[in-house]
C-alpha cells in the first residue's frame, strides 16, 4: 500500500506546532507497518539547514496557477525510512515564515497542484492522498475535478484531516478563476462556497473521500456550532464520512528511560528517580529544594483556549497551600504578565519561563507531579500524552482528546491516570486541583496513580494502525 502525506510542514524539516509532529510520526510508523508512506511540504526558506544539505535534485517542471506559468522544482531527502519530497518555488516559499502573507491562497493553490502534477511527474502512484488542514485543501477538489479522468490518477482515493479548525482558508470567489482556471460552478453549486466566500477546507471536506479528525470526541464536538466554527452544519452533513482517530506521540522522543534533556532517566519500575529530575530543576530554577512538595507544571502557548483565563483566577488561592509552580511558554502579552507578577510575588513558589524551550519542556515534564491542562477545547492535546508517559498527572478539562485519554481517579475502584472536570468553570479547576493535591499527600495512593498514568499506551503504533485500516477500506 502507497500513502501519500500531504502536508504545509512536517518536523524534523519545519514545524510551528502540532501538524508538524503528525507529518513526521505517522508516516514514520505507518512505515513500520509496511505502508509506503512518503510526505510532501514546500521548500521553505527557513528549513532546517542540516536536511537541506542533503536534499536531492530529482527535477523541474512548471505548473499552472491561473494564467501563471510557475517554475516548480521537486526535491527529496530521506529521513530514516521515509521518503520526503520538497517544492521548491522562491517566490512562494523563500520568505521568512510560513503563513500570514497576503497570497497565501496563491501559493498553496500552487503547492497543491504540484503536488498532483508531481506524482505524474516523478511516476509514483500512491493509493491514497492523506492532505491536511486548509492549505492542502484543494488537492482533493483538483483530483475530483480534472485529474481523477486521467487513468494515471483513477484510482487514487483521498482523506481529509483536520487539525485546526478555525482556519479554514478562505479566499474571494475571484480564486476560482484567477488561481484554478475554473468557471463559478463550484462556487454556485456550494461545493466550495462558504459565507460569501471561497474554503479551502469546506473543499478538503466535501471532496475528500475521508475526513479524519484528530480525536473521537473532537469529531462529535465539531458537529456543534460552539466547536464547529461556523462549519457545524456542513460537517453534520458530511458525517457518514467523518471519524476522529486519536494522535499519538512518538516514543522514541518521549521516553523517560532514555531521553537524553532530562536530568536523570527514570522507567515505571524506577519512579523513584523521578524525584531526582524534581530536586534539580527545583535548583536550577532557584526554588527551594524540597521533595514533598507538589510540583505543578504547564507547558502551554497562553492563550484564552488553553484555559489560562480561569487557571490565573484561581492560581493565588492555590499558591496559599504549600505547592510549587512552573510555567513555560508565550502567548497573550497579559497572561505573560500575568505569571511574571505572581513569581515577583511569591519567589519561592512560581518560576515563570516566559519563552519556548524544548529542552525546559522536557525537564518540566519530567520533574512535575501534577500537570495542568485546563483547556477551553483541545482538537486532541499533546501535553496530555507527553505528561503520562513521563508520570506527571494530568489535570484537564473533559473536551476532545484530553477527554479520550485521561481517566478520571477513581477513590473507591482505585483506577484512573489522572483527574478532569467537566465545565469550563474556574470553580470546578480550583476543586479538582484540590482533590489530586488531598491524593498526593497519600504516597501511596498517588505511586498508583502514577503507574496508571505512564503504563497509558499512546503510541502513534496503535494509532498507525488505525489509520493502516482506513486506508485499506478506502481503496477497497
Amino acid at each position: 500500500m502507497k500513502v501519500l502525506f500531504a502536508a504545509s510542514e512536517a518536523d524534523p524539516f519545519i514545524k510551528t506546532g502540532g501538524l508538524g509532529d503528525v507529518a513526521y510520526a505517522l508516516p514514520k510508523y505507518l512505515n513500520e507497518l509496511d505502508v509506503d508512506a512518503r510526505v510532501v511540504i514546500p521548500k521553505y526558506k527557513t528549513i532546517s539547514e542540516e536536511y537541506l544539505k542533503d536534499l536531492e535534485f530529482v527535477k523541474s517542471l512548471n505548473i499552472w496557477v491561473g494564467w501563471r506559468n510557475q517554475y516548480c522544482g521537486i526535491f527529496k531527502c530521506q529521513v530514516g525510512k521515509v521518503t520526503y519530497y520538497l517544492v521548491d518555488n522562491e517566490y512562494y516559499f523563500a520568505r521568512d515564515g510560513l503563513y500570514g502573507y497576503y497570497d497565501d491562497g496563491e501559493r498553496f493553490a500552487f503547492f497543491d497542484r504540484a503536488v498532483m502534477e508531481m506524482l505524474k511527474e516523478i511516476n509514483w502512484k500512491p493509493d491514497v492522498i492523506h492532505c491536511n488542514d486548509w492549505q492542502t485543501g484543494m488537492i482533493p477538489v483538483l483530483h475530483k475535478l480534472q485529474y481523477k479522468s486521467d487513468p494515471f490518477y483513477s484510482d487514487m482515493k483521498s482523506a481529509y484531516s483536520i487539525h485546526n479548525l478555525a482556519f479554514q482558508g478562505i479566499y474571494d470567489s475571484n480564486i476560482l478563476g484567477e488561481l484554478f482556471g475554473w468557471d463559478e460552478e463550484q462556487f454556485r453549486n456550494g461545493g466550495l462556497e462558504f459565507h460569501g466566500g471561497v474554503s479551502f477546507m469546506k473543499g478538503g471536506i466535501n471532496y475528500s473521500d475521508k475526513v479524519v479528525t484528530v480525536s473521537p470526541t473532537y469529531a462529535e464536538e465539531i458537529k456543534t456550532p460552539f466547536y464547529g466554527e461556523r462549519m457545524d452544519g456542513l460537517l453534520r452533513s458530511q458525517e457518514h464520512k467523518l471519524m476522529g482517530i486519536l494522535n499519538g506521540i512518538d516514543y522514541d522522543a518521549y521516553n523517560p528511560e532514555t531521553d537524553k534533556l532530562i536530568f536523570k532517566n527514570y522507567s515505571i519500575s524506577s519512579m523513584k528517580d523521578k524525584k531526582i529530575n524534581k530536586s534539580r530543576l527545583q535548583k536550577e530554577l532557584k526554588l527551594p529544594v524540597k521533595a514533598k512538595v507538589p510540583m505543578l507544571g504547564l507547558v502551554s502557548r497562553l492563550t484564552p483556549q488553553k484555559g489560562i483565563d480561569i487557571l490565573i483566577s484561581i492560581l493565588g488561592r492555590i499558591l496559599q497551600e504549600d505547592v510549587q509552580f512552573v510555567v513555560l511558554g508565550t502567548g497573550d502579552q497579559d497572561y505573560e504578565e500575568h505569571f511574571k507578577n505572581l513569581q515577583r510575588k511569591y519567589p519561592d513558589k512560581v518560576s515563570a519561563n516566559i519563552k519556548f524551550d524544548n529542552q525546559a519542556a522536557h525537564k518540566i515534564y519530567a520533574a512535575s507531579d501534577i500537570f495542568l491542562m485546563p483547556s477551553l477545547f483541545e482538537p486532541c492535546g499533546l501535553g496530555q500524552l507527553i505528561a503520562l508517559r513521563y508520570g506527571a498527572v494530568p489535570v484537564v478539562r473533559e473536551t476532545g482528546g484530553l477527554k479520550d485519554t485521561i481517566i478520571p481517579y477513581n477513590q473507591y475502584t482505585k483506577e484512573g491516570n489522572g483527574f478532569s472536570f467537566e465545565n469550563y468553570s474556574a470553580h470546578e479547576l480550583e476543586t479538582v486541583i484540590n482533590m489530586a493535591l488531598n491524593h498526593y499527600k497519600d504516597k501511596k495512593t498517588w505511586e498508583g496513580i502514577m503507574r496508571s498514568a505512564m503504563s497509558s499506551d499512546n503510541s502513534w503504533e496503535r494509532s498507525a494502525e488505525i489509520y493502516k485500516k482506513l486506508y485499506k477500506e478506502l481503496i477497497q
